[in-house]
């Protein structure tokens, strides 16, 4: 803690301290999936899979829209999340036959602060509880630390998606809290949970992630091993 000439306590200088900038990357590659800006011709049909009406509808049930009804519909979404800065869409690959599995972004860019947030995090069935899923949350959190040099990863959900909530403190963002009333979407209330990693948590992050995400933790038929929050 810092005191001042009046004696009060004041936050850690930060000498040096510039905006950063905002998200531009093209591709991002990992082992077993990359992340590519999004585009409408290149994966829209990849994504008919993961947008479209066989979506099971229990996926839709926190997300602010609902699945397409076609192919025109999806389309136009994509086009949109194209061409959006904020937020800056990724479409994860699978490297093994270099199809489009789901989605992510990147929002709420705070350049001034260096605070970043990820969202829109939609997966397809075959991306859920996989390794793909999980390296693709630690490349783009590495572009997040180590490129963008930010100070501050967000992840934002409905309080009652527990699903969502596990995964975050799984992945090492810590829990700071609940808003409650902050958002009205699909004509009802959600209270929303706050996580967040911070720049000196992501060396430690880093490591954890990079051991579960070894071959060597992985049988033949690629059930892990050693549960990323048994991995110290």
């Amino acid at each position: 803690m810092h005191i001042n000439e009046f004696n009060q306590p004041i936050g850690e200088s930060l000498p040096g301290h510039t905006p950063g900038e905002r998200p531009s990357a093209a591709l991002l590659s990992g082992r077993y999936c990359r992340l590519e800006k999004l585009s409408a011709a290149r994966h829209g049909a990849d994504l008919y899979a993961v947008y479209g009406p066989d979506s099971p509808l229990q996926n839709w049930t926190y997300l602010s829209l609902n699945p397409v009804a076609g192919v025109a519909e999806l389309d136009a979404l994509l086009q949109r999340l194209e061409q959006s800065a904020d937020p800056y869409y990724f479409v994860i690959i699978d490297q093994a036959d270099g199809r489009a599995v789901g989605t992510m972004a990147l929002q709420r860019t705070d350049t001034a602060n260096r605070v970043i947030e990820v969202g829109w995090v939609i997966y397809s069935e075959r991306l859920k509880r996989s390794r793909i899923a999980t390296e693709a949350q630690f490349l783009l959190a590495q572009y997040v630390f180590e490129t963008l040099r930010y100070r501050r990863y967000e992840w934002k959900c409905d309080a009652l998606n527990q699903a969502s909530c596990r995964a975050a403190e799984r992945l090492g963002f810590r829990f700071e809290g609940i808003f409650r009333q902050a958002v009205v979407y699909k004509g009802r209330n959600r209270d929303t949970a706050w996580f967040a990693m911070l720049d000196a948590d992501w060396p430690q992050v880093k490591q954890r992630m990079q051991r579960w995400l070894a071959e060597g933790n992985f049988d033949e038929q690629g059930r892990q091993r050693v549960p990323l929050q048994e991995i110290k």
